[in-house]
């Protein structure tokens, strides 16, 4: 087993997921790797102004700061990889705007045209809250807004966007203890992971979290010689995770759902119209976010509230 750290620095950092991108490090799954991560601007420093200048990392490409891509021995295309995430570790500070542009969510809160307003936090990990400059106290609930692979070649994968691979998810639940569960298209998985968040709401209704640099990511990786799977799934403290991503949200929700159903049917050894009933007395759906392009959303089985009873 080795301890391998990965600091963000040119040649660990990027923006897209790409199978010909080369890979900063292969590991095996008894491998702990410890990842460092900037904050999804690339900022070096926490902003101080509503005109979002500041130091910020150069080079940078478009999309969000990632750091990998991380190389899996023996992971091939159609084979399924267990990204077990250990331990999530805010740095001291982070941030969020919102208002000002003619984005769709500001117009329908009502603040299309208002002063762009920057909120600044201040992260405490002693007492495990986030403190912003409103006066106002929060509980911390790191994780990483983007996890994912590389698509196959020669497709590059923007990092803004969820899709297939996994990519910027925005999951809420995906903290300390959970494992996500990823289709591999490329060989050696090709893993980038980035985009810390310091606590979110399910949606990121402003546009932003508390968006903040990791000190430290702890990750292990396992491969699973099960059928291919058509998108991500995870199993967090919260319970069992499947989603859905689409331009639409219907389409999002219907995609979740169905996924969610193949594991009822799967787990429980029920008729699909049995696990729809099942479902609507114990499935929770709820939006990911709705960010960008691709809206997300997923659907929760809470651990413990599905009890068979023997015949």
């Amino acid at each position: 087993m080795a301890d391998i750290w990965i600091e963000p620095e040119e040649g660990t950092l990027h923006g897209s997921f790409s199978a010909d991108r080369k890979p900063v490090v292969e590991v095996g799954p008894d491998d702990l790797v410890h990842v460092r991560t900037l904050d999804v601007s690339w900022g070096l420093e926490p902003p101080s102004t509503v005109d979002r200048s500041r130091n910020k990392f150069e080079p940078r490409e478009d999309g969000p700061a990632l750091c990998g891509p991380i190389a899996v021995r023996g992971a091939e295309p159609g084979m399924t990889l267990e990204v077990c995430i250990e331990k999530v570790v805010p740095a001291f500070w982070g941030w969020t705007y919102a208002g000002s542009d003619m984005s769709p969510l500001n117009r329908v809160s009502g603040v299309s045209g208002t002063p762009l307003r920057l909120v600044k936090w201040r992260l405490d990990g002693e007492t495990g809250r986030a403190v912003s400059d409103l006066g106002i106290s929060v509980p911390l609930r790191p994780f990483l807004g983007t996890i994912g692979v590389a698509p196959s070649s020669p497709e590059v994968r923007s990092g803004w966007h969820p899709y297939m691979g996994g990519g910027n998810l925005d999951c809420r639940e995906l903290v300390a203890g959970s494992s996500l569960y990823l289709p591999i298209f490329a060989p050696g998985a090709l893993v980038s992971v980035g985009d810390g968040h310091a606590r979110q709401g399910d949606g990121e209704v402003g546009g932003m979290a508390i968006e903040c640099p990791m000190d430290e990511v702890q990750l292990r990786f396992g491969l699973l010689e099960e059928p291919h799977l058509d998108g991500p799934w995870a199993q967090t403290p919260a319970g069992l995770i499947t989603f859905g991503f689409a331009a639409l949200l219907d389409d999002a929700f219907a995609m979740a759902l169905n996924r969610m159903l193949d594991r009822l049917v799967e787990r429980y050894g029920l008729t699909r119209p049995d696990a729809l009933a099942l479902a609507s007395a114990a499935v929770e759906m709820r939006i990911t976010q709705v960010v960008n392009g691709t809206k997300g959303v997923h659907a929760l089985l809470p651990h413990d509230v599905v009890e068979p009873i023997a015949p």
